[in-house]
């Protein structure tokens, strides 16, 4: 089992990985316990959780609203919760979002922890503080910065993904390596077959590796005042591409990572040779590098990111494999560059 403390300014958020979800009850340290988790979870896994009061939600990011939110303060109530209780999210990215917003506003705060079910939730969602609802379409627009008090990766989650969930996972992971830690990118080069089939041992590693670059930008600007950014790799066209093509977050965030690593290489920070070894990686992985955008809308889309200040947008660009800077770029430049920044097969 390995460990990773996150400092947080409202206190540390202890991160295990490969702790089972029974030890929970002892992290929570005898208080009294409230699961939310989904449906297909619970019944996946339900007979693993801890003995204790169960919401259920339903799938999906359709789920992830201020409706579903509300449904859980009902429940709150007639549970009778107060400041001594305990908020615990078993499950994906949705059900962490979801049930570390839902206690950050109750009685103005109670405490949480997460047990992420998917790899994308383990190293990505469940991990940092960020806690919200989509509003109108939109990702993300409600929510709060609230650190989880534990996150337990219990890695038995995973045996009972679909392959796309994986490659969910996967391309956050690309997008920490390709931001600050090339060892990382050498390894998912080197060790892709045992990565695909969930090889314990080699997926501890990957997830360990891959929050050791999120936890390290976090731990200096927990509240995205400017290094967190960097966080946002891939993100400023793959939410854009989500919200208006239906893809999933990975495929969205894997055609986003090519299009802003393309515009790295338009401002001499990348090399073709680097831009053509991203794509390999992606595509390897089973992530697509294109899709036919319709171009007014994502463009529309990204003009409504919540990183946009006026006319201007901060960007992400990587600065060479492993390293990324944040730069004020121009919506219209964006615009005028979409083209080029589409990949073409």
């Amino acid at each position: 089992m390995r460990s990773i403390e996150l400092q947080g300014a409202g206190g540390p958020s202890h991160i295990a990985l490969g702790l089972p979800v029974s030890s929970v009850p002892d992290l929570c340290q005898g208080r009294r316990i409230t699961v939310i988790t989904d449906n297909d979870v619970c019944a996946l896994h339900g007979n693993r959780f801890p003995e204790c009061n169960t919401i259920k939600i339903g799938t999906g990011e359709k789920e992830k609203t201020l409706e579903t939110v509300h449904r859980i303060y009902e429940t709150f109530l007639s549970l009778d919760l107060d400041r001594s209780s305990f908020i615990v999210g078993i499950g994906g990215g949705v059900v962490c979002d979801i049930a570390g917003f839902a206690a950050s506003t109750y009685l103005r705060g109670l405490p949480f922890g997460f047990a992420p079910t998917t790899l994308l939730a383990q190293v990505d969602a469940g991990v940092g503080g960020k806690n919200g609802v989509n509003f109108q379409g939109y990702k993300n627009l409600i929510g709060t910065f609230n650190q989880p008090q534990f996150v337990v990766c219990d890695f038995r989650f995973l045996k009972t993904l679909p392959m796309a969930e994986v490659r969910n996972g996967l391309a956050e992971v690309i997008k920490h390596a390709l931001i600050g830690d090339r060892d990382l990118l050498s390894q998912l080069e080197t060790e892709r077959e045992h990565i695909l089939s969930l090889q314990e041992d080699i997926i501890e590693k990957i997830v360990y590796a891959s929050l050791e670059v999120k936890v390290d930008i976090v731990s200096r600007d927990e509240k995205e005042g400017g290094e967190r950014r960097k966080l946002n790799f891939g993100h400023t066209f793959g939410h854009a591409i989500e919200k208006t093509m239906g893809l999933s977050h990975g495929e969205s965030v894997s055609i986003g990572m090519v299009m802003e690593a393309r515009l790295s290489m338009a401002k001499g920070l990348l090399t073709a040779y680097d831009v053509q070894r991203i794509k390999n990686m992606l595509d390897g992985y089973g992530l697509p590098i294109s899709a036919p955008l319709d171009r007014e809308s994502v463009i529309d889309a990204v003009g409504k990111d919540k990183k946009r200040e006026d006319e201007d947008i901060h960007f992400v660009l990587l600065d060479g494999i492993g390293a990324a800077r944040i730069e004020k770029l121009k919506l219209q430049e964006l615009v005028e560059a979409f083209d080029d920044l589409c990949e073409h097969r």
